[in-house]
C-alpha cells in the first residue's frame, strides 16, 4: 500500500519520516507499531498513518501507553462513531462507550473462542481499540487471524463456489453457555431480541483494500443459506478448519498498558482464558463505523 506520508521498508520493518517504527509480526497479520504516544492527542497525518497501517496490517500493537479514559475514547472516535453502550457487557464508570473486561476466578472468561465481533447484526462494527489494564504474569494471550490471506489461500473451486453463498449468523447459542445467573441470562434474551440474526455473504469485498475475505466465525454463523443442515455444517466445518491454520494468524502476549486495535470486518480473534486464578481487565472501545468512508 502506498502511503501519503514517505515510508521506506527494511525487511519486515517499516520506518515513516516522522519516526514512527512498523514492525510486522507476521507476513499474514499484525504489525507493532512504537516510537508514538497515545496518551496525548495525535495529529491528523500521524492518525491517518496509523488509519493506513491497520488497513494493510488488520492489527495492530502498542506498548507502553497508560492511556486515560478519555484518552481511550478520542483515539477511538478518530477512527469513527463508537458503540454506545454494548447489549451484555458493563461499562467503565462515566464512560458508557468503553467496555470492561474484568476476568478472573469470578468472572470466568467467556471469549476463548474464535469470532468477529457482533456479526449478528445487519451492520457489524468497523473496529476495536482494547487497552490492557490488568494482565497475568504468564497467559492470557490474544490470537487474530486473517480472513482475506484465508480466503486467498483456499483451493480456486472453492472459491468459486463460495461466491454466491450466504449464511445466517445467530447470537442465540452465544453465551448462553456462560450464562451463569438470571440476570446474566436476562442480558442474552434481551440482546437477541433486539438484534436477532443477520444473513451476509460468505465472501465480501474490504471497502477500503479491495481485497475479498472470508466472512464467517465459528461463534456466530450458524448455517449456510440453502443448503440442507448436513451440507452446510460439512461445509462450515471445512472452512473454519482451513482458517484457523497457524499460517493466517498472529498471537499478541499483552503486558500492561499495551493496546491493540482490529479491523473487525476482516479478521477473527481469540482470547486465550489460561491464566486462572489469576486477573485479566481490559478497556474497549468498539467503532461501529469507518469515519473515511463517511466522507
Amino acid at each position: 500500500m502506498a502511503f501519503d506520508r514517505e515510508l521506506e521498508r527494511e525487511g519486515d520493518a517499516v520506518v515513516s519520516t516522522n519516526e514512527l517504527s512498523v514492525n510486522r509480526v507476521t507476513p499474514a497479520i499484525g504489525a507493532e507499531i512504537s516510537n508514538i504516544d497515545l496518551t496525548v492527542p495525535i495529529d491528523q497525518m500521524t492518525h491517518d498513518l496509523i488509519y493506513d497501517l491497520l488497513i494493510e496490517n488488520q492489527v495492530i500493537f502498542f506498548r507502553n501507553q497508560p492511556i486515560s479514559s478519555k484518552n481511550h475514547l478520542e483515539l477511538a472516535c478518530a477512527f469513527g462513531e463508537p458503540e454506545d453502550v454494548h447489549p451484555i457487557y458493563p461499562h467503565v464508570e462515566g464512560f458508557p462507550n468503553i467496555v470492561l473486561l474484568r476476568n478472573g476466578p469470578e468472572s470466568v472468561p467467556d471469549t476463548n473462542d474464535w469470532h468477529t465481533d457482533l456479526t449478528f447484526r445487519q451492520e457489524p462494527p468497523f473496529a476495536s481499540v482494547l487497552s490492557a489494564k490488568v494482565v497475568p504474569e504468564c497467559g492470557g494471550d490474544t490470537l487474530w487471524l486473517s480472513l482475506s490471506r484465508a480466503y486467498e489461500t483456499l483451493p480456486e473451486t472453492i472459491k468459486s463456489e463460495l461466491q454466491t453463498m450466504t449464511a445466517v449468523h445467530d447470537m442465540g447459542s452465544f453465551r448462553n453457555q456462560f450464562a451463569t445467573n438470571e440476570i446474566e441470562g436476562s442480558k442474552i434474551v434481551a440482546a437477541h431480541k433486539e438484534f436477532g440474526s443477520a444473513i451476509h455473504p460468505i465472501v465480501q469485498t474490504h471497502p477500503v483494500s479491495g481485497k475479498k475475505f472470508l466472512f464467517i466465525n465459528e461463534s456466530f454463523t450458524a448455517h449456510v443459506v440453502g443448503l440442507r443442515t448436513s451440507e452446510s455444517n460439512r461445509l462450515l466445518n471445512y472452512l473454519f478448519q482451513h482458517i484457523n491454520q497457524p499460517e493466517h494468524q498472529v498471537r499478541f502476549r499483552w503486558t500492561p498498558d499495551s493496546i491493540a486495535i482490529w479491523d473487525n470486518r476482516c479478521t477473527s480473534h481469540y482470547a486465550t482464558a489460561d491464566y486462572l486464578p489469576h486477573e485479566r481487565v481490559m478497556h474497549r472501545v468498539t467503532v461501529v463505523s469507518d469515519r473515511r468512508l463517511a466522507k
